[in-house]
């Protein structure tokens, strides 16, 4: 089983956007997928009680089982806002990969500065155990925050994936317990392009064993 963790200590980051999304496409890919909702606000979970049954079968992970009745291909976290310390480092270490969301704003940057610091230090990562990322988040590529997001993107020392817009298609897919891989693809044609390299990093990763 491969497992991503979203994380962010920053609230409103756009960790649950990501996290579901992620779990939608591998299960539009007919692969088997738990979503873990770690937070306590439980958005993920809200979201997968919505999901309509017509749709691909994604799991909710239930902490209680020591195991599942099947064998998961895929994990995806939902890491709540404020994770640090030994709860951190468990989590990353149980982690093959780690996606950190980033919202062009001061607050949502410094914040991510600080924790990619902190993650730089995780033992796990240092062995490349476990590999880091960054996405931005709500990008309005014409906007000055862009521009400062994208130069604090620059300087960072993990690789940036992709950044993805700001678009109503992820709050209508959301309400519905819907993802962007489960509308018409030639409907959401921009926002799929937006994802490519984020899903290639991830598959490109887990043919080749890391």
């Amino acid at each position: 089983m491969k497992s991503v963790l979203i994380a962010n200590p920053k609230g409103g980051s756009g960790k649950t956007t990501l996290a579901t999304n992620l779990a939608g496409y591998f299960a539009t890919r007919g692969r088997r997928v738990v979503l873990a909702d770690l937070d306590r606000q439980q958005s993920a979970t809200q979201w997968l009680e919505r999901r309509p049954y017509k749709l691909p079968l994604i799991h909710a992970h239930d902490p209680r089982r020591k195991s599942h009745v099947f064998e998961p291909e895929w994990m995806i976290a939902d890491s709540p806002a404020g994770m640090r310390d030994e709860k951190l480092s468990d989590a990353v270490r149980q982690a093959d990969w780690v996606i950190v969301p980033v919202q062009p704003s001061a607050f949502d940057i410094g914040a991510t500065r600080a924790f990619l610091e902190i993650l730089a230090e995780e033992k796990a990562v240092r062995k490349q155990k476990t590999f880091v990322a960054i996405v931005g988040m709500r990008v309005d590529s014409r906007t000055r925050s862009a521009a400062s997001l994208a130069e604090f993107m620059k300087r960072a020392e993990f690789p940036v994936l992709t950044c993805l817009r700001d678009a109503q298609v992820y709050a209508l897919a959301a309400e519905q317990g819907a993802t962007l891989f489960d509308i018409r693809p030639s409907q959401v044609a921009r926002d799929l392009q937006q994802w490519a390299p984020l899903l290639h990093w991830l598959t490109k990763a887990n043919d080749i064993g890391q």
